[in-house]
């Protein structure tokens, strides 16, 4: 049996109803056909991000409008948030809203930046830093197709005017506006709160932001953002769209001002990073030696890598220092931690390292040492450091150490060893004696000194690190042959390739120092009496020495300088004086005495019959100096063998 709808409970039958439902749809084929004004196509993206404009009674459209607006927000905060420095953060901005929020932006930011707590510098001036807008492209515009279907979004271009033409830069906007202290623009910036450009603030304040030439869209096609951060105005940002795209809504400025507000702070907090940044460059910098000294009878090559990019200041050290009798100090340090903190410990201990090293004191003294100043610093002030002294004439290294990795030393022939070190306990620990080793460093030999982080990471302990730098040392020296020692700076770049991708945790400090040591035919040694016969003895052995050693041309300059240190060191011993002399690029000549008074040069009076000893050395050598030693002090000079 067929039933026919009817009324139920005050219902209104189907037909009627299906007729209601149908009504709408009429009425929006209607108006469908009057003609609409054309409006560029914008990509899917931004159509389902900010929705056109739909009439206010309809409920379900706002709610889809406002749920879209919120979606928008979040994912250009996001965008935004990604960047860390103050070119990505104000990137993020103008390509989180070009097209989808305004179809051009342009941001000033204050010139200079005021950093954390400063003041800002006077006059206020904001400077154009970026500008993106939307262009058609060319077949767009020929005609026949739909204007706009082929929106792009243009390279972003800092310093350029960024009209509303879609083919042509014109009204180009002003690069520099100082901002008149109680002007129409201080105002709305003071107000922190977004503003229409069709507001009387914005009608006086964008002319004097933008420049009489730029032409702003009427109604409410623009709006003026202030960028405030934590403490005050840092610039701002102007949203634009064109006239026949539909004009922004109330809400809109909601949305504006999110997006500033999430800017300014981001630009806060970049400039902030970029000081801190700086900061730990500069420290790291200082910290470590700007260049490595040219001793006799060795060659040296380093690396320093921070643990990374976000942490670029850690505790890890390398020296190298010049002592006495051509001989060089080799320290490589580790302090725990990777702040500023461990810095400036680094810092205090490189520099009492490089103290005590001029006193020349042998290795154990040199970290018992600091071991104590460690102690004085903090209790918990700890560090590893190893403390080698390479005699080039000798040909021995003596090294101790404080719980630090052994260093590795590469023959000639290709053999890598890790050297056997006493261990030691690391510096800071207190009450601990160290051991020092003497051991011979053949020529052609290379020693290696590292920190923990090229050896140890998440994926290997430290013996398994050191075990495998052992073996590609051995590698990489196979590839040269047995004769000939890799060259320096390049195996400094391949051992750090030994880390593989991800592989490192800290940060790492790398020294080389390759052994040519001093063959003993370009060495000469005496003893001189402390006696009046001393100076004459003196000259009659070098005038000999370089005569053997076809060096006659200098024996005149060399025989007068090595008198008058000489008669110097004479006038003041106890005990015998040495003299040795040491032919490599240059002819150096070392004078010891044991009275701790060291030289110094002074301008003598016409009438003194003295005191122009250190003078004639002064003008007669290459370079010169003297150093005190535990047991008195050294005199040294050194002359060019080359014309």
């Amino acid at each position: 049996m067929t039933e026919h709808p009817t009324s139920h409970e005050g219902r209104q039958p189907v037909a009627a109803r299906s007729q209601e439902r149908t009504r709408p749809r009429q009425e929006a084929s209607a108006a469908s056909a009057v003609p609409q004004p054309s409006v560029p196509s914008v990509p899917a993206a931004a159509q389902a991000t900010v929705p056109s404009a739909a009439p206010p009674q309809d409920p379900v459209g706002a709610a889809r409008r406002e749920g879209d607006r919120l979606r928008f927000v979040g994912a250009a905060t996001r965008r935004i948030a990604r960047g860390i420095d103050l070119d990505e953060i104000v990137l993020g901005l103008c390509r989180a809203t070009v097209p989808t929020f305004s179809d051009a932006i342009l941001v000033y930011l204050r010139d200079p930046l005021p950093v954390g707590d400063e003041r800002p510098v006077s006059p206020f001036v904001l400077r154009l830093r970026r500008t993106d807008r939307l262009r058609l492209t060319d077949e767009d515009t020929d005609g026949g197709g739909t204007a706009g279907s082929g929106i792009q979004l243009s390279e972003s271009e800092a310093g350029r005017a960024s009209g509303l033409d879609p083919q042509t830069d014109v009204m180009p906007a002003a690069q520099l506006c100082e901002v008149a202290s109680g002007g129409a623009l201080s105002e709305v910036l003071r107000g922190v709160r977004p503003v229409f450009g069709d507001s009387a603030a914005a009608r006086a304040a964008l002319p004097e932001l933008l420049g009489d030439e730029m032409t702003v869209p009427g109604g409410r096609r623009a709006i003026l953002a202030p960028l405030r951060g934590r403490r005050r105005v840092i610039g701002s940002a102007v949203f634009l769209r064109r006239p026949d795209r539909p004009a922004f809504e109330p809400n809109d400025l909601l949305v504006a001002a999110q997006l500033a507000t999430h800017t300014a702070l981001g630009i806060d907090k970049a400039v902030l990073y970029g000081r801190e940044a700086y900061i730990a460059d500069e420290l790291q910098r200082t910290m470590l030696p700007e260049g490595l000294p040219q001793p006799t009878g060795v060659r040296l090559a380093s690396r320093y890598l921070p643990a990374a990019e976000t942490a670029r200041v850690g505790g890890d050290w390398y020296d190298a220092i010049p002592l006495p009798g051509s001989r060089v100090a080799l320290v490589v340090g580790d302090v725990m931690g990777h702040s500023m903190t461990s810095a400036a410990i680094m810092g205090q201990l490189r520099t009492t390292a490089q103290t005590l090293a001029g006193l020349d004191l042998p290795p154990q003294e040199v970290l018992h040492h600091l071991d104590e100043q460690a102690q004085r610093l903090g209790t918990d002030r700890m560090a590893t450091c190893l403390y080698a002294v390479y005699d080039p004439v000798s040909h021995r290294i003596t090294i101790a150490n404080a719980g630090h990795p052994p260093p590795i030393l590469l023959h000639l022939g290709g053999r890598a060893e890790v050297l056997r070190v006493p261990p030691g306990a690391p510096i800071g620990v207190g009450g601990v004696d160290f051991e020092a080793v003497e051991l011979d460093a053949p020529a052609g030999a290379t020693l290696l000194l590292y920190t923990d982080g090229l050896v140890e990471s998440r994926l290997r302990d430290v013996w398994t690190g050191i075990e495998q730098l052992r073996e590609r040392l051995a590698a990489t020296a196979q590839l040269t042959g047995p004769d000939h020692s890799p060259p320096l700076e390049a195996l400094c770049d391949d051992v750090l390739d030994v880390l593989g991708p991800g592989d490192r945790d800290d940060d790492i400090a790398l020294l080389a120092a390759r052994f040519d040591g001093i063959a003993p035919s370009d060495v000469a040694y005496w003893f001189l009496e402390p006696e009046d016969a001393a100076p004459g003895r003196a000259r009659r052995l070098a005038r000999r020495a370089l005569s053997r050693w076809g060096l006659e041309e200098l024996s005149d300059s060399v025989e007068l300088l090595i008198s008058e240190v000489v008669t110097n060191a004479v006038r003041y011993a106890e005990r015998p004086v040495t003299l040795r002399l040491l032919r490599t690029d240059v002819l150096r000549c070392e004078v010891g005495d044991d009275s701790p008074q060291l030289p110094r040069q002074r301008r003598a009076r016409d009438t003194d019959e003295g005191g122009r000893g250190l003078f004639l050395v002064n003008r007669l050598a290459r370079r010169w100096g003297a150093t005190r030693l535990s047991t008195g002090k050294v005199v040294w000079f050194e002359i060019s063998t080359r014309p």
